[in-house]
């Protein structure tokens, strides 16, 4: 239901506002207004509730290993690591997630995630490089947890 709120109140949005921003970067204020009314949805609900957030059903897909379908150990362990990944990425600080996931889930350019997020280009890579490590040290210890 949040979701089609915030869709509704996007499209008011761009209704009230498509004289005054430029047709050639509608894309990347359609996106930038509906990621700020979107945080803004969970920062209200905060407050009041637990914090979830979704990683699309696409993520599995993306990052599943398709040459040892046959195998179940491997299996299993594909299906343990991507829920782990999944759970760090949505314990990751907003600022980092938004750029994290626009990057490496959806595809974008980093300039397209400066226009979306309205951050400067070298904030995006910093704000990426600062995800990867948080990802990198939590899976790190999560394998040595996993060895032992």
């Amino acid at each position: 239901m949040d979701a089609e709120d915030a869709a509704q109140e996007v499209m008011i949005r761009i209704w009230d506002n498509i004289d005054k921003f430029n047709i050639l970067s509608a894309k990347a204020w359609i996106m930038r207004t509906t990621h700020n009314h979107c945080v803004d949805i969970l920062r209200k609900r905060k407050a009041t509730t637990y914090k979830e957030y979704g990683i699309d059903e696409s993520f599995e897909e993306n990052f599943e290993d398709k040459s040892e379908r046959n195998d179940p150990l491997l299996n299993t362990h594909n299906k343990m690591m991507t829920s782990k990944v999944k759970e760090i990425i949505e314990q990751l600080p907003e600022n980092l997630k938004s750029v994290f996931v626009l990057y490496e889930i959806e595809g974008l350019k980093y300039k397209e995630i400066s226009k979306t997020l309205d951050l400067p280009i070298n904030t995006v890579k910093v704000y990426l490089l600062r995800a990867r490590k948080k990802l990198q040290k939590e899976l790190r210890s999560y394998e040595t947890q996993e060895i032992i």
